[in-house]
């Protein structure tokens, strides 16, 4: 399926937050977080957002084709100590799925573990795999918020403790319950069923850097 594109890259970047150490955009879905290989691939959100804050620099990435709270650095020292509370499990992320199927039990707010290790799939990269030899621990907690019944479908909430790359799609797939619109691991019918893949990152919670100030933020999804 072809993924959605990414908004024009005239527009401007949209700033959940913005102060003198750190930033929190919004990425759409379709736009790179970094630039990729090639002429045709430049255009990112770290790009974007270095055009109107000269120095931002990068400390997380969302896959291309997930939408959601992106957060940057505006300086080496914010970057680094960024970089510190997402190693130590500091950064608390949220996200809110799609899934093909009935999963869980919705509205009564049990949340639930995937524990599978993922491997890099080298044959067929950049997919990831499941490998319970040479697969990396993976956990991924998981909350079932409704169901519709008519489409077969779930909207999950969704917090990975581990963040490996493609974890929440491939620990989702693993069991059964592709998020609809993934052109990577969903099967043709599930692809087919959004125009997008539905997966976007919510939330996120973390100490300020530099004043170690608790900060909240949250972004509904369009879909």
């Amino acid at each position: 399926m072809a993924m959605a594109p990414a908004d024009d890259s005239a527009l401007p970047v949209h700033a959940v937050h913005e102060d003198a150490d750190i930033l929190v955009l919004h990425k759409p879905a379709g736009l790179l977080c970094v630039p990729g290989r090639g002429p045709d691939k430049q255009d990112c959100l770290s790009a974007r957002a270095q055009q109107r804050w000269p120095g931002a620099l990068i400390v997380h990435r969302l896959d291309q084709a997930t939408s959601g709270l992106v957060l940057m650095a505006r300086h080496i020292e914010a970057q680094r100590r960024l970089g510190l509370a997402f190693e130590q499990r500091q950064v608390h992320k949220r996200y809110v799925a799609v899934v093909q199927g009935h999963m869980g039990q919705a509205g009564d707010g049990t949340w639930a573990e995937i524990d599978l290790p993922i491997a890099a799939d080298w044959e067929r990269r950049p997919l990831r795999v499941i490998d319970a030899a040479l697969g990396k621990p993976s956990l991924t907690r998981w909350c079932a918020d409704a169901h519709d019944a008519a489409a077969n479908t779930t909207r999950v909430l969704l917090e990975p403790v581990t963040g490996r790359t493609h974890q929440l799609r491939v620990h989702l797939a693993a069991v059964g319950h592709a998020i609809l619109g993934d052109a990577l691991y969903a099967d043709a019918a599930t692809q087919a069923l959004a125009p997008r893949l539905l997966l976007h990152a919510s939330d996120l919670a973390l100490a300020h850097p530099a004043t170690s100030e608790p900060l909240q933020f949250h972004l509904a999804p369009d879909f």
